[in-house]
């Protein structure tokens, strides 16, 4: 009885799963063939944004092709454009807006780069990188060779891709690309693992690491490769997750990089087009006791609202899962994984894709993890690879607790999940998680959590700075004077984007006394009394001090 009571709880966290009735049929496939390549591993990533402007959230998942050829052979290997009606029912609209993809695509990062009012889309694979510019009229154009974003590097060709964001880095109202990079392959030489009677996909420390990627958007529908120029190619990783934020506080966003069994990188921006990587300076490179993870899903919230941006890094099992606090002027970032739950929570799991979101609207963003150990593993841990997700509440005072199996029958489910984004699908201020299942169909979490909280959503509408107020951080004030702080990004987790809409939970509060808006580059405006339970639209003011 109980337990039954605790499940019903108002404000426990709950999910329904409700892909099939939504309309959302897509399936990931990864190409497998007996053949343990390393690519059918690490797909794929999903984006939730809004491609056509009518103010309902749209999906869009990335998927693999055929081996070893890397081209998708069929329909079963597209990509998948799902447009939203703002009540759970989605249409495939793969065809008319020409987005179904080439090659092996891995990664999806979705922002109106050219400041048209309309959200475009780049996908980042194996073989090949696009842009697809967003007409305007429901159809996409193939911008990346005139836009100059192939991805193809002069010493390392065409490098393979994991994750990608949008960034404004040097505050000139332009977005420009953050692309994070994995490892040397080649299907014509891949190395063979395991034995022949129990063949194995490799280790990444088989493989050599590339450099990340970063294009400076010129405004003219170019971009310029300051790879080298910026010192970000300088250092060779095995990329997963990006995830941006401005660490330091000085104005200039900054770019965090889980790695793949090596230790992360933290891109510290200077201000002048050059990156310094200050990752162990930071103490967010390593794991407490010095060991490298196997790095995937980030983001970069400020997990303790206390108005700087935290760091969790999903890794795989026996890893744990990290979560590093921000403690602002200058010093390393404090290592909470063991305090605040997270290690015990966490270390028997493996995660991809992830998000720190405020689930039940309580004003303390909780943590989503989309779960499964690799194929394979299954026989050595003599359990199932396919694992159910995870979602840890937060509780406040820096602890988290693992609430996924009272969070609903469907949140029970195990499969290979991989890529996750987020997104408010139906308008009722809770935040939904879309899911994607390595060969298997897809999966939208309904965030049905009963709750009497409230709830604000902040719509930016950049002029001085990029159009969606990308990098801007918003800080709330609640009538008892406490501050509630989140920021406008689109890259979240692994492989993935989620909606650019800056939301809050706010708990008793029917409105807030105050919003302070920090746009890129430090311009702050303020808005005053604003109810709650809606989704406001703030332009940047001109000239806003």
């Amino acid at each position: 009885m109980m337990l039954l009571a605790c499940a019903l709880a108002p404000g426990q966290i709950r999910f329904e799963e409700i892909a099939r009735e939504a309309g959302i049929d897509f399936r990931l496939r990864n190409g497998e063939s007996g053949r343990f390549r390393q690519v059918e591993l690490m797909v794929a990533g999903v984006a939730v944004f809004d491609y056509n402007g009518d103010g309902c959230l749209d999906i869009y998942f990335t998927n693999g092709a055929a081996l070893p050829s890397l081209r998708k052979g069929g329909p079963e290997y597209y990509n998948r454009l799902y447009r939203g009606d703002c009540k759970l029912r989605f249409t495939d609209v793969t065809a008319e807006a020409g987005v179904a993809g080439e090659g092996y695509s891995m990664a999806v990062a979705t922002a109106d780069y050219d400041n048209d009012g309309d959200e475009d889309i780049y996908v980042a694979g194996v073989n090949r990188n696009t842009l697809y510019r967003n007409r305007g009229d429901g159809t996409f154009e193939d911008a990346t060779e005139a836009a100059g974003l192939t991805g193809i590097d002069a010493k390392y060709g065409k490098m393979w891709s994991i994750s990608a964001g949008w960034i404004d880095y040097d505050n000139d109202g332009r977005l420009d690309l953050f692309i994070s990079n994995y490892v040397l392959w080649d299907p014509r030489t891949e190395p063979r693992c395991g034995t022949a009677e129990v063949p194995l996909h490799c280790h990444p420390d088989n493989y050599r690491g590339l450099p990340h990627q970063l294009f400076r958007n010129k405004g003219d529908g170019t971009f310029e490769d300051v790879t080298y120029s910026s010192g970000v190619g300088e250092h060779i990783g095995k990329g997963m997750g990006v995830a941006f934020g401005d660490f330091n506080r000085d104005g200039s966003m900054d770019v965090f990089v889980a790695n793949d069994s090596v230790r992360s990188f933290l891109f510290e921006n200077e201000g002048n087009g050059k990156f310094r990587e200050v990752g162990l300076e930071y103490g967010v490179a390593l794991r407490e006791d010095g060991a490298a993870i196997a790095g995937m899903g980030a983001d970069t919230k400020d997990f303790d609202n206390d108005g700087l941006p935290d760091i969790f890094v999903t890794g795989m099992i026996n890893d744990t899962f990290l979560l590093f606090r921000n403690l602002g002027g200058g010093l390393p970032f404090a290592d909470e994984t063991i305090p605040s739950g997270m290690g015990v929570a966490t270390r028997q799991f493996t995660a991809w894709s992830a998000g720190m979101v405020d689930f039940d609207n309580d004003g303390w963003k909780d943590i989503f993890c989309a779960m499964s150990h690799f194929p394979n593993l299954g026989r050595y841990l003599g359990a199932d690879s396919r694992l159910a997700n995870l979602v840890l509440r937060n509780e406040g005072k820096g602890r988290f607790r693992d609430v996924s199996m009272t969070a609903g029958e469907d949140f029970q489910r195990r499969d290979f999940h991989h890529g996750a984004a987020f997104g408010d699908f139906d308008g009722d201020g809770k935040v939904d998680v879309v899911v994607s299942v390595v060969n298997g169909p897809a999966k939208l979490f309904r965030n049905v959590t009963s709750t009497p909280n409230h709830w604000l959503g902040v719509k930016l509408r950049g002029k001085q700075s990029n159009r969606q107020g990308l990098g801007a951080e918003v800080a709330v004030t609640l009538p008892d004077g406490r501050k509630l702080y989140n920021q406008a990004t689109t890259s979240v987790g692994y492989a993935s984007s989620s909606e650019a809409t800056v939301r809050f939970g706010l708990g008793e509060a029917e409105g807030v006394k105050e919003i302070e808006l920090r746009w890129p580059g430090g311009r702050v405006q303020r808005v005053s009394g604003v109810k709650a339970d809606q989704v406001i639209e703030v332009e940047e003011e001109e000239g806003a001090s």
